[in-house]
């Protein structure tokens, strides 16, 4: 199979889609992969990396996506990128379609076959290929809002692990799974006081071990939602539906009760975000300030951290590539049922069902829908 790595452009992206290491496996297994010139660059690796383990060096994207099988990459096509899409090409990579009607419009009409990292799935219920991603985010996630509590971006001026005699910050994260437990393990770690909400029991009850009380663990309700962010200093959303668009967990009323100069981090921005008051910003412009509260929107936070995110993602995602490569899209998705979960759209019709309902579009169950050839 020919495999294409274009260059990422969504604002200051930095990450790449396969690494010089992913490339040598791949290409040991006979596949050819063409990757756009400077593409790793920002990942720290030289065009010179990948040439050495057999890829072939291509001037621009249009090169890319003209020559290509399948394209792999980290980010969402951007518009410009969107049109070099074609008929039966693969696009292996994260997507997002719930919030994106336009995309998923473009990539029907494409007749493109688009997998989602996000929608993979594992044998646990889990998201593999989402995972590395979480965690990162989580982890950025303290760290870019002790900085926003600074009072120079508008902040409250609160330190978050407190010093002797003065009392650490409130952190309040708003979902448990793998961003939420991420962005508590950094906000332990700095010594502020943490609270997580969950509707999920179990889970709560996992995070009251795995951290041994070193947080408080709250069931949301309206009225404890609103108790907990009237008094705390950084709130982090990191509530998730697969697939599906983001829940507006804090409303704008909440929002104008809190203190003046608190920080809302919004991790499921992706997807719409769960602040009624959240709007997607970039690396350039990552935050503003409503009703006196900053608010950090960043839509690939993973991005700053490039060569830890690539590392990370490509861990996840090349077994994936590989099973793709070597038996063809369709025994691929014929095979695993996981990797089916992340078919998005495919040959113009809607193939998963959370999708199709956020967006109001027809679903078409993937073992319904018909992939015409075996490419290998």
């Amino acid at each position: 199979m020919r495999i294409g790595i274009p260059k990422e452009v969504k604002n200051h992206e930095y990450r790449v889609g396969l690494t010089p290491g992913s490339v040598r496996e791949l290409v040991s297994t006979g596949q050819e992969v063409f990757v756009e010139t400077t593409a790793g660059i920002g990942s720290g690796f030289h065009d010179q990396e990948y040439q050495a383990v057999g890829a072939q060096i291509v001037a621009d994207a249009a090169t890319v996506y003209e020559t290509a099988d399948m394209i792999v990459k980290v980010k969402e096509p951007q518009p410009h990128e969107l049109n070099l899409l074609r008929k039966n090409q693969i696009l292996f990579a994260y997507l997002h379609l719930a919030p994106d009607p336009e995309q998923a419009k473009v990539l029907i009409a494409a007749q493109a076959i688009a997998i989602a990292y996000e929608t993979v799935t594992d044998a646990v219920g889990g998201l593999p290929l989402l995972a590395p991603m979480s965690a990162v985010a989580g982890r950025i996630a303290i760290q870019t809002g002790a900085a926003c509590l600074e009072k120079k971006r508008g902040g409250s001026g609160v330190l978050l692990g407190g010093v002797p005699g003065v009392p650490p910050g409130k952190v309040l994260i708003i979902g448990g799974g793998v961003a939420g437990y991420n962005a508590a393990r950094m906000a332990v770690g700095l010594g502020a006081s943490v609270t997580i909400i969950d509707k999920n029991m179990q889970r709560l009850n996992e995070l009251d071990q795995l951290f041994e009380s070193r947080v408080q663990t709250i069931f949301p309700t309206l009225e404890t939602i609103e108790a907990q962010l009237r008094e705390t200093d950084l709130v982090i959303g990191a509530v998730l539906i697969a697939g599906g668009a983001a829940p507006k967990i804090v409303t704008r009323a909440m929002i104008q009760k809190m203190r003046k100069g608190s920080v809302l981090v919004d991790l499921s921005i992706d997807q719409g975000g769960c602040f009624e008051t959240s709007r997607p910003t970039t690396h350039e412009a990552p935050y503003y300030i409503t009703d006196g509260i900053i608010h950090y929107c960043v839509t690939n936070m993973p991005g700053a951290v490039a060569r830890t995110s690539t590392f990370a993602l490509n861990n996840a995602t090349l077994p994936f590539v590989k099973a793709i490569a070597t038996k063809g899209v369709q025994v691929a998705l014929q095979d695993d049922p996981h990797l089916r979960n992340g078919l998005n759209i495919c040959l113009g019709q809607v193939t998963h069902a959370t999708v199709a309902r956020a967006l109001g579009f027809t679903f078409t169950a993937p073992e319904e829908a018909t992939i015409p050839y075996r490419t290998v």
